[in-house]
């Protein structure tokens, strides 16, 4: 029921980034210097029940140890949730197209294998020229594929994307192409920078709609471009001006009962241990949820959050 707090610890998704190390795609990437068993055990012993990679590391991984391997190490290590990331110009032609259909490829391969929950997608700054009616074509037959997968496609906006920009256009995306196999990830850091009121998120998104939630917090203003902030200056939950609580109560009034993704990036996550970075992030995130739970009990049975 909305407004009430929820019944037990969330499951958390440490998100590629979290684990990732010191890499920064456009700067040293787009690879993690760290093995991929070390970070799933690492996010285990961390407390996270999921475990995010790129289509990048997946490669490596997948070249190295197998898709096996990876997944044995998952099973090893009690992960039940996967999340693979990032598909982009799925709509484009040309040779941006054949890359798109190499990166699809191998994203949708391993998730049979890996046991993947979803694979998040978008339309970054520079994407391939296209208009709104095609674009909504090529995302609905996207989704269509996957589902031959067995796996839901998620789109995430970005404040610096080529075409949809804020959690509210990615609402209207997918909630006009209406496809049962796509839906939106939740990032308060892209809802924050885009402006988006977080009611916005209970009032217009179904539920059915809903494929991922990630959690961070960040500064009120933007430092170097959005590029640069969003993987520079996020901040653990509650450690900056984001209302990351009251973010946790819009999507729980949304009727979210899943998974959580931890986004943590930032130069100073990147200077710590992996460990301690895992650590540093899912106490904020933990004491988040306590701080959404006293409001919730606050407010009383029935009543929806502001």
């Amino acid at each position: 029921m909305s407004g009430q707090a929820a019944d037990a610890a969330p499951d958390l998704i440490a998100a590629c980034w979290t684990s990732a190390g010191d890499v920064v795609p456009f700067r040293n990437g787009p690879l993690s210097p760290l093995d991929v068993g070390e970070r799933i055990k690492a996010v285990a012993e961390a407390g996270y029940t999921g475990f995010g990679l790129t289509r990048e590391d997946l490669v490596v991984a997948r070249d190295s140890v197998g898709l096996d391997g990876i997944a044995a190490a998952l099973r090893e290590h009690g992960i039940t949730i996967v999340q693979l990331e990032r598909l982009t110009d799925w709509w484009a032609t040309g040779e941006r197209r054949r890359e798109a259909d190499r990166a699809r490829s191998d994203l949708l391969e391993a998730c049979a294998v890996l046991g993947v929950a979803n694979i998040k997608v978008g339309a970054d700054d520079e994407g391939a020229p296209i208009e709104y009616g095609p674009f909504c074509e090529a995302f609905d037959a996207l989704a269509t594929d996957a589902a031959r997968f067995d796996v839901k496609v998620g789109f995430e906006n970005t404040p610096f994307s080529y075409r949809i920009r804020t959690t509210e256009e990615a609402i209207a995306l997918v909630t006009e192409v209406a496809n049962p196999n796509a839906g939106v990830v939740l990032d308060i850091w892209h809802a924050y920078r885009g402006g988006t009121d977080y009611r916005v998120i209970a009032e217009t998104l179904p539920l059915a709609y809903v494929v991922g939630v990630e959690l961070d917090d960040g500064d009120a203003t933007p430092v170097g471009t959005l590029l640069e902030d969003t993987f520079d200056h996020r901040r653990p939950c509650g450690e900056g001006v984001f209302d990351v609580a009251g973010f946790v109560q819009a999507v729980r009034d949304a009727g979210w009962t899943g998974p959580w993704g931890v986004e943590d990036m930032s130069i100073t996550s990147r200077s710590l241990p992996v460990a301690e970075a895992l650590a540093r992030a899912r106490d904020a995130v933990l004491a988040t949820f306590a701080e959404a739970d006293r409001r919730a009990g606050l407010q009383g049975p029935g009543q929806v959050s502001a």
